[in-house]
């Protein structure tokens, strides 16, 4: 439950955390992995407060940490936050709560830990972030009964679902390799397509290139190969939360993804944002679960829980945001595409994870899974181009005249997500974004 950390009275001494519109209050304290700009190193942990970064290798050496929070802190000498993630909860709670105390204004040490801290600081806009972990393995699931269904619609009008998709979390292996960080441009890739009017595929550049707004989530603590993760442990080894847009060819898609599903529409990139939330910081914005219909079946008993139930949901809010090249040359403000809300998903992330490993998968520190596609039940809500525009029937004006049915060379797609609640501090994700660069030629 909610503790001193999500006190939104409690303001920081880095005066640009204390806006109310900013993504990094003290109540947040995302980890990252950063470098100087310039810099050609690997990287160090840091944490985003305000418009700052903090560095915390540096900071061992200036402040104390006892116990399990020393124990996080050591672990922070690498360029990656696999060895925290890998540490628990015990160690993770202790941690936030030390370098909260370290950055809250109202504290009796407060010049004490501003002298030791405030030169470590460095500015947001003087950093480069690099992926916050070595991501060993990649899944994607299919969670937003929404999206599942206006797909199904476009391609099986008569029976738009799978039958078995309300008894199971439908997921793929991703491809961890082509995982990129925010700002990393994206190039159109190039595969197998074919036309209906077509006797014979070609080969050639995606026509139909499209995002797809997900929540990706962190692996804590893993578990030994053959053994499961009851659902009721589940988020305990979850670290934490980013954006994450699974770049999609729909052409190629289509093409290939009998009978095996997602394959090259899919593994040439995915893009995260790189500052992980942890599931502490969003406590405050836990929710129900997604109320299922009445005749949809009950969960099996490894998929349910009273507590998942009652607080399985996040109330998450997504934006998508695009701006073409033009827009970006004309200083066009970004248009907004939809707007929805992680609490829409038919599958929790605790549900995603015990299904993952109902048969003995074995999950490690620092495995990201995708959540599928964010979709609500309106046309605003809606988290990809095929079900914005119809499979490219239905075009989007946007400002300065133009129309997109898919994404053009040259485009950018913007994520933000935040968290909002009466009596809590606003919590954001940072951005998570990619531009469209033209296929390599051969």
């Amino acid at each position: 439950m909610p503790n001193q950390t999500h006190n939104p009275a409690i303001k920081s001494w880095v005066s640009s955390a204390n806006s109310s519109s900013a993504d990094f209050p003290i109540q947040n304290l995302p980890i990252g992995v950063f470098r100087k700009r310039g810099e050609n190193g690997p990287g160090r942990v840091g944490i985003a407060i305000g418009n700052e970064v903090l560095p915390i290798q540096p900071l061992r050496e200036r402040v104390q940490f006892e116990g399990p929070a020393a124990q996080a802190a050591n672990s922070c000498n690498s360029a990656s936050l696999n060895a925290l993630m890998a540490l628990g909860t015990t160690a993770w709670t202790a941690f936030r709560q030390r370098l909260f105390e370290l950055l809250r204004n109202d504290s009796a040490k407060r010049n004490e830990h501003r002298s030791a801290v405030g030169p470590l600081l460095v500015p947001m806009h003087d950093v480069e972030m690099l992926l916050p972990a070595q991501i060993g393995d990649y899944t994607d699931f299919y969670a937003s009964i929404f999206h599942a269904i206006n797909v199904g619609r476009m391609f099986r009008p008569e029976n738009p679902l799978f039958p078995n998709y309300k008894n199971l979390p439908i997921g793929y292996h991703g491809r961890s390799s082509s995982i990129v960080v925010d700002g990393t441009p994206v190039r159109r890739p190039v595969g197998q397509t074919k036309n209906d009017t077509s006797e014979t595929p070609e080969v050639g550049p995606s026509r139909s290139l499209d995002y797809e707004l997900e929540v990706g989530f962190f692996i804590g603590p893993g578990n030994a190969l053959g053994e499961r993760i009851p659902i009721d442990k589940a988020e305990e080894h979850i670290f934490g939360v980013c954006l994450l847009n699974d770049w999609s060819a729909r052409d190629i898609q289509k093409w290939e993804y009998q009978p095996l599903g997602p394959f090259l529409a899919k593994n040439f990139a995915t893009t995260i944002s790189p500052w992980v939330v942890t599931l502490e910081a969003l406590e405050p914005f836990r929710t129900a679960a997604f109320t299922r219909g009445a005749d949809d079946p009950s969960p099996l008993p490894y998929l349910a829980s009273k507590a998942n139930d009652a607080r399985g949901g996040i109330d998450l809010t997504l934006e998508v945001f695009l701006m073409t090249e033009k827009m970006q040359r004309e200083r066009i403000p970004p248009h907004l595409v939809s707007k929805g809300s992680f609490r829409d998903m038919y599958w929790t992330i605790a549900q995603m994870l015990a299904h993952h490993t109902v048969n003995g998968c074995n999950l490690r520190s620092g495995d990201l899974l995708g959540s599928g596609t964010v979709s609500g039940p309106t046309k605003e809500s809606l988290g990809c181009f095929l079900e914005v525009t119809r499979a490219g029937s239905e075009p989007i004006g946007l400002q300065g005249g133009e129309t997109r049915k898919f994404l053009q060379d040259g485009d950018k797609v913007l994520f933000r997500g935040y968290c909002t609640k009466e009596g809590f501090a606003r919590i954001g994700f940072g951005d998570c974004s990619g531009t469209i660069i033209p296929a390599k030629q051969q």
